[in-house]
């Protein structure tokens, strides 16, 4: 049996769905169909921090990520705020005079590019009311009249202010139960082919044998977004990070119910008993008994009134190429390390050294490029495009990937910053040295041919 559509996504996490709403709902292409095996939303969109900010190192990404949360900005008026929009911002606070000054130059850098204003405090009881820009809080004066409960070595901070959360399942529920009202389809169900004819797509086979028949097919299948693209004999330069998060029952009510997301950006040791420290070193855990270099971090879950809050520490590194399933566990004594990580920046939750509160650790592949930017737009045969790569931002950028991948899709006005996320960027020489890619081994066949490629030129010039 084969399906007509206007267009199929493959995959119905958080890009896929808002990929399928920005066709369906904002350009009116009634026949997009979304195929995934499993429920929508489960396999790594529900296991993220859930947060989103426009503080980023370049230009296309503040572009992206402002953009983003402009189309959240709408959608949440339009809904009422039913995806629990906050709007908090980030906080990296730190012990370090140097690093201070590192992160007032990175919000001096993100705000050249449309962030937002800088504003600095270094008295204490200097009013904050912005909800755009960047506060960097000068002395520990200034940021402990702000934000009390921050341990008292810390020596300032940057808020970020255009950030916050918001419930990515809820958002996406929201977004294709209204593609669906206007003519989107949801199929559970597996891409195992891409046809083409012709040098583009013309749709695709799935595992039950059926098809669907398509001009365009959009890959959005996050950790499987690999195996996807080499259908159609794309090759992705994509590594599958593995995170986990944890979320604690805070029954002592320590974490401030009214605490923007933080971030503590230093690295720090943990006192670990010495018992503890051969227990650790007999799981293999050698990177908890050193210096960790990692930021932690960690957030309110819920309203007021909710006794949870989560947190995240990648202290191990763990690349995976390709990402196994099912996804692996987090080690034993990762709730127990976060807290105690989280502890440094928050002393009240100290609290919980000797007895740990009831917790729930969950995670999920976050999907890298070798410079850590989205693959949004065409690729391959004609009517192929990406929405993958989404690097740790998929829920922040979300909506504005999925514009962008619309307009290629459509032949729509493009904006300037669509060329930074393609993937012919990667066909470029000079944009491989510029990123110090060719001979680094990421890019594996294309960086080796690319290699050749440059040495022959400078041979020849």
């Amino acid at each position: 049996m084969a399906h007509v559509a206007d267009a199929v996504i493959v995959g119905a996490g958080i890009a896929g769905v808002a990929t399928g709403f920005e066709l369906a709902v904002t350009r009116g292409v009634g026949r997009a169909v979304i195929v995934d095996p499993r429920p929508p939303l489960t396999l790594t969109s529900d296991k993220s921090s859930e947060c989103y900010r426009n503080f980023f190192p370049t230009k296309p990404m503040v572009d992206l990520a402002n953009r983003s949360i402009d189309i959240f900005d709408a959608m949440q008026e339009k809904t009422g705020n039913i995806f629990n929009m906050s709007r908090r911002g980030y906080l990296f606070v730190t012990a370090d005079e140097r690093q201070l000054a590192s992160l007032a130059a990175s919000a001096d850098l993100s705000s050249s590019f449309g962030a937002g204003p800088v504003r600095r405090h270094q008295l204490e009881g200097e009013v904050v009311e912005q909800d755009w820009g960047f506060d960097v809080f000068e002395s520990s004066e200034s940021l402990l009249a702000r934000f009390p409960y921050l341990t008292a070595e810390s020596v300032g901070g940057v808020h970020v202010r255009r950030g916050g959360w918001l419930s990515a399942q809820q958002l996406g529920a929201w977004m294709l139960e209204s593609a669906r009202d206007k003519g989107a389809t949801l199929i559970r169900d597996e891409v195992v082919d891409i046809r083409t004819s012709s040098g583009r797509v013309d749709g695709v086979t799935l595992g039950s044998g059926e098809r669907v028949d398509a001009p365009v097919v959009i890959n959005a299948a996050g950790p499987m977004s690999q195996q996807i693209a080499r259908l159609v004999e794309v090759d992705l330069p994509l590594k599958g990070s593995v995170h986990h998060k944890v979320s604690f029952k805070d029954s002592l009510s320590a974490f401030p119910r009214d605490a923007p997301f933080l971030v503590w950006t230093d690295p720090q040791k943990i006192d670990w008993t010495e018992d503890e420290r051969k227990a650790l070193a007999n799981e293999g855990l050698d990177e908890l008994l050193g210096e960790v270099k990692t930021p932690v971090f960690g957030r309110p879950e819920g309203g007021f009134e909710s006794p949870f809050f989560e947190a995240l520490w990648e202290y191990r590194t763990d690349l995976r190429d390709p990402p196994t399933m099912p996804f692996p566990d987090a080690d034993e004594i990762f709730a127990e390390a976060v807290m105690r990580g989280m502890s440094t920046m928050l002393p009240c939750l100290s609290e919980y050294r000797d007895r740990l509160p009831y917790s729930v650790v969950d995670g999920g592949y976050v999907m890298k490029t070798p410079e850590n930017l989205p693959l949004l737009g065409p690729a391959g045969p004609e009517g192929f495009h990406l929405v993958t790569a989404m690097s740790g931002y998929g829920v922040m950028i979300s909506t504005g990937a999925a514009e962008l991948v619309g307009a290629h899709v459509l032949g729509a006005e493009l904006p300037a910053y669509s060329k930074a996320f393609l993937l012919s960027r990667y066909d470029d020489p000079e944009y491989l040295s510029s990123q110090n890619l060719i001979d680094t081994g990421e890019l594996g066949k294309k960086g080796a041919q690319l290699q050749k490629q440059a040495t022959t030129n400078t041979a020849t010039s």
